[in-house]
């Protein structure tokens, strides 16, 4: 072969596009079990509607450096994919898509709408899978799955009788988080807590049969009309004597009691508090306590309804800016002043989140918690870095129930099966004809017509069974795949869902498998910008992942991702990093061409330069060889 027959600069994408085609073809990346030592890691599974972004980048990238280790070690590697079905985006993007075509969801009832969601999720989901090969990654494609495909979805109905039948799921009224562009209940974790620029309200109410008045302040003035109490500390002497009297609410003259809880602290604001029990989680659990009538003014849609009389139909921010004004027209507007609060905000919508009482189901979280918690901080579970065990700890430590409904189609519908209006009035069970004979029992009736709940269960409740769930833990618990691969090795993600997904993980694996789901969790930082700022499409400067591929090469962009990415730490991202990847990929080109050099014609490799171990040159490269890979190692 001639140096002369070779190019001079390398050419990333025609050899990336040939080598990775005929890897996967030859199935280099497919895993079955053996007598090897099992290595086993699953991909946190993006969303079905996603695009590849400069997280999932660096996510992959690392799980591929790990994984492709594991194989040059000989272990029986298995990398799996698979994508998450994603209830919101996924039904907010069909939503959008029928109302382009003039059609509503309400219009084509549950049945015509999940066509239309199923017609959208085989249009557009593959495409992040085809992204991460663009990428390089080397999955087992042969396994990929999807968390609603028929097993995965069984899994997740089995595991949903099986915390029922140990009464650990309930249904029941309860304070939640709202998303009103949604429309659906959200668990604590999918709310982001965002320090805004707010106004702070004083409005004077009125005591009655008296000339006193209390100032009250509040940054929502539109709840206001669904008061019904006004509370102060027993121990204020400002209030002490009003304690028992009867206040007025401003505009719609609704009497309330002056009640007394060492809840208020007199030194925040006024010392006094205004008490709305259907729209603020403290307020509600005050309402309990005190027996104060609960009043919800807001429709699901972040509307006001008719049960104040006031601004019926109108937006709640909208209604805020008329009370402001007929409070200021009544004299009872004190003061205003510019403050900063944090506001909660719909990780999945960005919508401002509206405390509401509503029916939902709910799962107890302590008894799941405290494995999961034992065998992290033991290190049976090892996090890197180290300092995400505190945090873990402390949520774990306080965990609260898990609201799993959705009031959405899309998604795992609960197997829950109404037969009359009571409130027991319900069986659980996996089939209809399941749910029909336990219903025939319970109501001690042959005539019994049923009604499957409406609602989905919360995504993050069939990717907690991941791990399992992959190598059909549930359909075949005692199956060659799950007892040869679980638990898992390593898992790759970003701190910022540990709650919602690595924690729940570590619950399922010890409830369902009595052991460790992974052995060794590595979080890795955010992509930022040199300005540090997170890269969002919003910004516009996050670079597009395919883009850096066509102009640096997948190599060459992944290496230039890891120069840049500390473990645990943010990265501050730079294409000239990128640059740097490509002229590494040809470094190693121009060591090829140097090697053709020596190579005879119709030679695939060069005799001359095999190691001699007798020969002190090869001796000494060697032991630098093999001292890097024990550095390495």
């Amino acid at each position: 072969m001639s140096i002369h027959d070779i190019p001079k600069v390398y050419s990333p994408s025609e050899a990336e596009q040939k080598w990775y085609a005929f890897w996967e073809d030859q199935g280099f990346f497919h895993s079955e079990p053996d007598d090897r030592e099992p290595y086993a890691i699953v991909i946190p599974p993006p969303n079905v509607t996603g695009v590849l972004h400069m997280g999932h980048m660096l996510n992959n990238t690392i799980q591929d450096v790990i994984i492709r280790r594991a194989r040059m070690m000989g272990k029986n590697a298995c990398w799996v994919p698979g994508t998450d079905h994603a209830s919101i985006a996924t039904e907010a993007k069909v939503v959008g898509r029928l109302r382009e075509k003039g059609i509503r969801k309400s219009d084509i009832g549950r049945d015509e709408f999940m066509k239309h969601a199923w017609e959208w999720t085989n249009e557009y989901g593959g495409t992040i899978l085809n992204q991460l090969r663009k990428l390089g990654a080397s999955c087992d494609w042969q396994r990929t799955r999807f968390t609603l495909e028929d097993d995965l979805y069984d899994a997740v109905i089995e595991c949903f009788i099986h915390f029922y039948d140990k009464g650990l799921i309930y249904r029941g009224l309860r304070m939640v988080n709202w998303d009103p562009e949604a429309m659906t209940a959200l668990s604590d974790e999918e709310v982001i807590h965002k320090e805004v620029n707010s106004k702070l309200y004083h409005v004077s109410y009125r005591i009655k049969d008296s000339d006193e008045h209390v100032t009250i302040a509040t940054t929502r003035p539109e709840t206001i009309l669904a008061d019904t109490g006004v509370c102060v500390n027993p121990d204020d002497d400002r209030y002490k004597h009003l304690i028992g009297k009867t206040a007025v609410i401003p505009l719609v003259e609704r009497e309330v009691p002056v009640i007394a809880d060492e809840y208020v602290e007199m030194e925040f604001g006024t010392g006094c508090l205004k008490v709305t029990p259907a729209h603020d989680p403290n307020d509600y659990d005050l309402g309990q306590k005190h027996g104060l009538a609960t009043i919800d003014m807001f429709n699901d849609n972040g509307t006001v309804n008719g049960e104040t009389g006031f601004y019926e139909g109108e937006d709640r921010f909208k209604a805020r800016k008329l009370i402001i004004a007929e409070l200021d027209e009544r004299g009872v507007l004190v003061k205003t002043e510019q403050i900063k609060n944090k506001v909660g905000y719909s990780e999945r919508t960005n919508a401002v989140i509206e405390p509401k009482l509503s029916l939902q189901w709910f799962l107890k979280m302590e008894q799941p918690a405290r494995p999961a918690l034992e065998h992290v901080m033991d290190d049976t579970i090892r996090f890197f870095p180290e300092k995400f065990r505190n945090s873990y700890r402390n949520w774990m430590e306080n965990v609260h129930d898990w609201c799993i409904s959705r009031q959405l189609w899309w998604g795992h519908r609960i197997p829950a099966w109404y037969y009359g209006k009571g409130e027991d009035d319900y069986v659980i069970a996996k089939t209809e004809a399941e749910a029909l004979e336990k219903a025939k029992r319970k109501s001690g009736s042959d005539a019994v017509t049923l009604k499957q709940d409406e609602d989905v269960l919360d995504t993050w409740f069939s990717s907690w069974l991941w791990p399992i769930s992959v190598f059909d833990g549930f359909k075949n618990p005692d199956g060659k795949e799950i007892n040869y691969y679980y638990p898992t090795k390593d898992l790759v993600t970003a701190p910022e869902i540990m709650f919602f997904w690595v924690a729940r993980m570590i619950m399922a694996g010890y409830e369902f498998r009595g052991e460790k789901p992974f052995s060794n969790v590595y979080y890795h930082g955010i992509v930022r910008d040199k300005q540090r700022r997170k890269m969002s499409k919003s910004l516009g400067n996050s670079p597009d992942p395919i883009d850096l591929i066509s102009q640096f090469g997948a190599d060459g962009t992944r290496v230039g991702m890891l120069f840049s990415a500390p473990a645990g730490n943010d990265l501050l991202f730079d294409e000239a990093l990128c640059e740097q990847g490509r002229n590494f990929s040809n470094k190693i080109w121009n060591a090829f061409r140097f090697l053709s050099m020596n190579m005879e014609e119709g030679e695939t490799y060069a005799p001359a330069l095999e190691p001699d171990a007798d020969f002190l040159p090869d001796r000494w490269m060697l032991s630098r060889l093999n001292r890097t890979i024990t550095e390495m190692d």
